[in-house]
C-alpha cells in the first residue's frame, strides 16, 4: 500500500527493482541498477544474489557505490572473485540470470551503443562497453534502463548485440545463450518489451503523465503499441522507505538532487555560524 507522495524518479527505480525476483543471480551496473538492486534486496527479493563486474558477489549495498570496485559494496558480501572468473565461472557457465544494463543508444531490436556518439573516428567517446557485451550475450535475461539516451534507426556503433536484425537471427547465430536477449527497457516515459516472434520493440506500459504521442515523438521508426497498455507499477511504502534510506538524492533528477544537497549544506553552515555567535 502507498500512503506517501512519490517522485517520477522513484517510480522508475521501483519499476526497475521489481524486475529482480527472489533468488535471481543478477549483475548490476553503476547508478540506477545498483539502486534498484538494493531496494529489491531490502524488500521482495532478500535472497537475490547481487554482483558487480569487479567480482564482488552476493553483497548488500549500504550506500550507493561510485564504481564497480567500491569498497562500500563489500558489506555482507558472500565472496569475491577476479574479473576473469566473473566472465568464465559465472557468466559463460550459465549461472547469470539477469544483467542490468544502462543504454546510451538503442535500435528497434534492442542492439545498444554505449561507446560513441557519432561515427568513429570522428566521434565523442562515452561510457564505453565495460562488461556489457559479455553480460548481454550470456545472461538469461537483460533488463535495460535509459534515462538520457536515445532511440535510433541505425546505431553509429554496435557495443552490445540485442536481437541483431530481428526474428531468429540471434538464436540462429549460435553465439549466445539460448532464449537470452533484452527482456524489457525502462525509460522515464514508459516500459518497452520485445515481440516474441519479430523481436521488435513495442510500447507495453506508459509512465504516469505520458502519452503514446509523446513516446512516439522520440522514436524514428513506426513504434508498435500493445493492444492493451499495462498499468505502471505503484510502489509500496516499504519500497519507498528502502529507497530513501539507501540513497535519498536518487529520489530526484540529478539537477534537483544537486540543488537540494547544496541548499542543505548552506543551511548547515548558517546554523553552525548562528550557534557560534550564540556561544
Amino acid at each position: 500500500m502507498l500512503t506517501k507522495k512519490v517522485t517520477r524518479q522513484e517510480l522508475l527505480i521501483i519499476a526497475a527493482a521489481r524486475q529482480i525476483q527472489n533468488g535471481d543471480v543478477t549483475i548490476l551496473g553503476i547508478g540506477l541498477p545498483i539502486i534498484a538492486g538494493a531496494v529489491a534486496k531490502k524488500t521482495h527479493a532478500p535472497e537475490a544474489v547481487l554482483m558487480m563486474e569487479s567480482g564482488i558477489c552476493d553483497f548488500e549495498p549500504r550506500i550507493l557505490p561510485m564504481h564497480v570496485a567500491d569498497a562500500s559494496a563489500t558489506r555482507g558480501y558472500g565472496y569475491a572473485i577476479d574479473l576473469f572468473s566473473v566472465f568464465t565461472t559465472i557468466t559463460h557457465a550459465g549461472y547469470l540470470d539477469k544483467a542490468f544494463l544502462g543504454v546510451g543508444q538503442i535500435d528497434r531490436f534492442g542492439n545498444i551503443n554505449t561507446s560513441y556518439l557519432g561515427t568513429p573516428p570522428d566521434a565523442q567517446r562515452i561510457t564505453a562497453a565495460g562488461g556489457a557485451p559479455e553480460f548481454y550475450a550470456y545472461a538469461k535475461q537483460s533488463i535495460l534502463t535509459m534515462k538520457g539516451g536515445e532511440f535510433v534507426e541505425k546505431l553509429p556503433y554496435l557495443t552490445s548485440p540485442g536481437f541483431l536484425g530481428g526474428g531468429d537471427e540471434r538464436e540462429a547465430s549460435g553465439r549466445y545463450t539460448p532464449g537470452s536477449g533484452p527482456a524489457v527497457l525502462l525509460t522515464p516515459k514508459g516500459i518497452f518489451k520485445f515481440d516474441k516472434e519479430t523481436k521488435e520493440m513495442y510500447l507495453d506500459t506508459l509512465f504516469p503523465g505520458s502519452t503514446v504521442e509523446r513516446v512516439k515523438a522520440d522514436i524514428p521508426w513506426d513504434l508498435k503499441v500493445a493492444d492493451q497498455l499495462g498499468v505502471f507499477p505503484v510502489p509500496t511504502d516499504e519500497e519507498i522507505i528502502a529507497l530513501r534510506e539507501f540513497s535519498p538524492r536518487s529520489s530526484f533528477s540529478s539537477p534537483v538532487a544537486v540543488q537540494l544537497v547544496f541548499e542543505n549544506f548552506k543551511r548547515r553552515i548558517a546554523a553552525q555560524k548562528a550557534a557560534g555567535r550564540a556561544n
